[in-house]
């Protein structure tokens, strides 16, 4: 019988991250590369770990994300998300902690776009009253 694997999308932003999830040591490989390697900023790397963390399931899973899209910042938010909904997967029973948290809900905010007869997407033009 083949094991076990949860797999989830998480959305931030402009980042769309597919994460993988299977029993195993605690590894998280973010695009073929370590995501201490992956990820510079140590609040990215304390981002993807929290949902781990507060499910006490640190060092349970192996996880396998391939992120595209955004910055850092937004695919760690994706990751993330993406984490918790695979986590959600594998126990429907960790809803009530994750919730609470704020996990589960995807953080929708992304750049409002431009629109005709502005200089941005709400910033006018310069007024010149002659």
């Amino acid at each position: 019988m083949a094991e076990q694997r949860y797999c989830a999308t998480g959305k931030r932003k402009t980042s769309i991250a597919r994460v993988w999830m299977k029993a195993g040591n605690g590894s998280i490989t973010v695009n073929k590369q370590d995501y201490n390697d992956f990820f510079g900023r140590e609040t990215s790397k304390m981002i993807i770990r929290q949902p781990l963390e507060l499910t006490e399931t640190i060092g349970k899973f192996d996880i396998f994300v391939n992120v595209c899209g955004g910055g850092p910042s937004g695919q760690a938010g994706a990751i993330k998300h993406g984490i918790t909904k695979a986590l959600l997967a594998y126990d429907v029973s960790l809803r009530g902690v994750l919730k609470k948290a704020g996990f589960i809900t995807r953080d929708s905010r992304i750049k409002e776009r431009k629109k005709y007869g502005r200089a941005g997407a709400r910033r006018s033009f310069q007024f010149s009253k002659r």
